[in-house]
């Protein structure tokens, strides 16, 4: 797996490669993936999760035992939750986020499918994810997997990330444009 930069990103590119290497061994990808991924949202809808994570008051113990306890009731692998309990008991807790974005990445390409991100004004309907699926997959020729969320402030439109391309058709974008271009000519906004 390649790092990106120094720091947290090489620290969280090791963890994951190794937790990688452990979940294939054991045959349990799917597995760890699932458990990581229903992790990623219970992270992301709670923040006392989340400065429990990077608080570096908390003892490790604490971490530990908190985190342990969350896993528990998630229901996820026993590899999973050992996998995070080594990451307490590290201090290394701050970085999950990447180390979780590295194994799903990781799987993702070995797999042959590419990760879209696409943000939309208003939640899409199932035809319409449909739709943004079947483009990307024309457009890219591989297995698109689409992680959607919503920004209000989009208006409408949409914006799609897939590896180091960005497609913003939002009307924000485009208003943001025209109000530059009336600046340059001279005219009042």
């Amino acid at each position: 797996m390649a790092s990106e930069g120094t720091g947290v990103s090489e620290l969280a590119a090791r963890y994951s490669t190794a937790l990688f290497e452990l979940a294939d061994e054991n045959q349990a990808l799917d597995t760890v993936a699932s458990d990581l991924t229903t992790l990623k949202q219970i992270l992301a809808e709670s923040a006392d999760l989340r400065r429990l994570v990077r608080s570096p008051v908390i003892s490790r113990a604490d971490q530990g035992k908190a985190m342990a306890a969350v896993l528990d009731s998630a229901g996820v692998s026993d590899l999973t939750k050992r996998f995070i309990g080594l990451v307490a008991a590290n201090r290394r807790l701050f970085s999950i986020d990447g180390m979780i974005e590295g194994f799903l990445a990781e799987l993702a390409r070995r797999r042959g499918e590419v990760t879209a991100q696409v943000t939309t004004a208003q939640p899409l309907n199932d035809a319409q994810r449909d739709a943004v699926i079947d483009a990307l997959k024309a457009s890219i020729g591989s297995k698109v997997l689409v992680n959607t969320s919503v920004d209000p402030e989009l208006i409408g439109g949409m914006i799609v990330k897939f590896g180091s391309r960005m497609v913003d058709t939002s009307v924000r974008t485009k208003l943001n444009k025209l109000q530059l271009a009336m600046k340059a000519s001279g005219g009042s906004v």
